[in-house]
């Protein structure tokens, strides 16, 4: 097992120069570490989402957008690019991305990332450890999903902005 270390963040996303280690810290109120999503949309407009593995302890087996933790020393996109590349073997770079938003929660920080890609489910490399299945979806199935709680339901305010976010950046593609 490998130890994860954290960079614990302010309120407004700042480093404190503090660390902790994931799965043995207790942040205190005003102290946060930051998480990111990925949201791969193709170009004409179908969500790529993944099931999380059956092993995992938080959210296992659901359907969920691609993310995790930024690790200590690692920037949000740094964080977004390896977690895409990890799980699910697609490349991000910086022609093709767009920081979409930050929604904070309890003691997290999420950083909502957009990328495009077309690479078809029997070209994805998955994460076993981490991801059980992955497909395409609409937009339609996928806010059918969320309704019938098939989908990790991140709340309202983050798909409002979500859905938002993908059509601006849908619209910059063309």
């Amino acid at each position: 097992m490998i130890t994860e270390k954290w960079d614990i963040l302010d309120r407004e996303g700042t480093p404190t120069g503090k660390t902790t280690v994931r799965g043995k810290c207790f942040l205190k109120q005003g102290e946060y570490h930051l998480v990111v999503h990925i949201w791969v949309v193709s170009k004409d407009g179908k969500y790529l989402i993944q099931r999380r593995s059956d092993t995992k302890k938080v959210m296992s087996g659901e359907w969920a957008a691609t993310g995790g933790a930024a690790i200590s020393g690692e920037d949000s996109y740094q964080a977004a690019s390896r977690e895409l590349f990890e799980e699910l073997g697609i490349l991000m770079n910086r022609d093709n991305v767009k920081k979409a938003f930050r929604i904070r929660r309890k003691n997290s920080l999420v950083d909502v990332w957009m990328t495009v890609s077309d690479k078809r489910e029997d070209e994805l490399v998955l994460q076993e450890s981490e991801v059980a299945d992955a497909k395409w979806v609409t937009a339609a199935t996928l806010r059918q999903m969320i309704a019938d709680g098939k989908f990790h339901n991140y709340g309202k305010e983050y798909f409002d902005l979500m859905f938002s976010e993908t059509n601006k950046f849908r619209g910059n593609l063309v």
